[in-house]
């Protein structure tokens, strides 16, 4: 402090004194570090040879895909390929006549509450959804009017109206928000398969062999028999595996750690520098970790969520009806995740209800539950610039066919359950490297283990 009167120092000031102190202080902090609660959900299987190969029963593909498309300014054009998702269509390969039936279809726009297509009237095109949302609107089974589901971008119907000349539309088709859609005549169809005989075999073959018997799981069909009396003769069977099983090779994440060996050397002490700088990079290891389990183009939930296990929102925001539809579509799930964002706008929609979500515990965590499903944040889902998400519902676990995630423990090196950190040596710049990297995949072991409420909006 100084003398008021001569501005003389009585005591010694702070900064002289810290000199002499042991400050108090922190490890690095990172601002990056989420809870990672798919990492810490899912059931790790070790995969000893490096690839973990998914029998399964042999299922047949219907047709029900979806289908990309590509825009210049307002002008949207379905990729060709993306056609061989309709059931006439299936597996059909040639790539000039694909072409040709890109060119023919028709871009039409529709603003809410617009009818696309009414119920019993002849249906004599498919209709290909750009963007937006379309209703099916039918009759219930006392003859109410029923919500019999919602499409959006990629969906398509009436693919049927291509082959049978006496289609009629089962449901009304109504636009929700404004909606672009391409539309494809069976008028032009039929003009673009005189002129081509491979399309008019596949037809041909499409008319005559007639759907596979399967069970509603579109896998091929048990026959059993039951409910008989006396000796009658019992059905031969089968059970019929996919030939060409999926294999899922572990996917890796690395990255080479620098540090100066004087930084090592003289500021160790109170704390390891290599050490903190070894747990900074761990944690941004294990954060992409989960966001390539959530994205990646191969093995990533959302790009291996089959079609049938794809729903819409009913009108934008999440509700409850549109998480009870989700839950409905598999049994035992085990956990929802979903965008903070996302989250948010299901509890905005929940309040608007009066509706309140429960919550339960996980990990020693109370968190938020719907139906007694833990609703857990992940910001690796992403959410567009328009404010558009999704939510992940999953059934969990090896034993109960469920999504699973893959390592390989046990390596050289090995610092966290298949996470290394190797040595690589000093260099002649005397900077020491480490070389950090870890082994994961993710793996749905049947269908309807996995399914997502996509076209989830955020910002209303």
């Amino acid at each position: 402090m100084t003398n008021g009167a001569t501005g003389e120092r009585l005591s010694l000031g702070t900064d002289a004194a810290r000199n002499l102190a042991t400050t108090t202080k922190t490890r690095p902090q990172m601002q990056g570090v989420s809870s990672r609660w798919l990492l810490r959900v899912l059931p790790w299987v070790q995969v000893q040879g490096g690839t973990y190969r998914v029998n399964r029963r042999l299922a047949y593909q219907v047709g029900d895909g979806r289908v990309t498309f590509v825009n210049t300014g307002a002008r949207v054009r379905v990729i060709p390929a993306e056609l061989a998702e309709l059931a006439p269509l299936r597996g059909f390969a040639d790539e000039r006549v694909l072409e040709v039936l890109a060119g023919r279809c028709v871009q039409a726009e529709y603003a809410a509450g617009d009818v696309i297509a009414e119920a019993g009237r002849p249906a004599d095109r498919v209709h290909l959804i750009v963007h937006g949302k379309v209703v099916r609107l039918g009759d219930g089974a006392f003859g109410e009017p029923a919500r019999l589901g919602t499409l959006a971008g990629g969906d398509h119907f009436g693919a049927e109206a291509l082959t049978d000349g006496d289609a009629v539309w089962g449901a009304t088709a109504k636009a929700v928000t404004g909606c672009t859609v391409l539309s494809l005549t069976r008028e032009a169809f039929a003009e673009v398969a005189e002129n081509s005989a491979a399309l008019r075999e596949r037809l041909e073959r499409f008319g005559e062999s007639g759907p596979p018997p399967v069970n509603k799981r579109g896998e091929a069909s048990i026959d059993v028999a039951a409910g008989h009396s006396g000796e009658p003769r019992l059905p031969g069977t089968f059970v019929e595996y996919e030939a060409e099983p999926r294999e899922y090779e572990l996917s890796l994440a690395q990255t080479v750690l620098r540090v100066h060996t004087r930084v090592a050397d003289l500021y160790d002490k109170p704390m390891d520098q290599v050490e903190q700088q070894l747990r900074l990079t761990i944690e941004a290891l294990r954060e992409r970790q989960e966001h390539e389990m959530i994205n990646n183009r191969d093995f990533g939930l959302l790009q291996n969520v089959d079609p049938r296990q794809r729903v819409t929102t009913r009108s934008g925001p999440p509700t409850p009806a549109d998480l009870d539809e989700l839950l409905a579509r598999r049994r035992g799930t085990r956990v929802l995740l979903a965008h903070p964002k996302a989250i948010a706008a299901f509890m905005r929609e929940c309040t608007r209800q009066g509706v309140y979500p429960g919550r339960t515990e996980l990990d020693g965590t109370r968190v938020t539950a719907w139906r007694n499903v833990p609703l857990l944040p992940c910001d690796k889902i992403p959410v567009s610039r328009a404010g558009v998400s999704s939510i992940i519902a999953m059934r969990t676990g090896e034993d109960d066919q469920g999504v699973i995630g893959l390592h390989k423990t046990g390596i050289p090196d090995e610092r966290e359950p298949g996470l290394s950190v190797r040595f690589k040596g000093v260099d002649d710049r005397a900077i020491s490297s480490y070389l950090v990297g870890v082994y994961f995949s993710a793996a749905v072991l049947v269908p309807d283990a996995l399914g997502v409420l996509h076209e989830v909006e955020t910002l209303r």
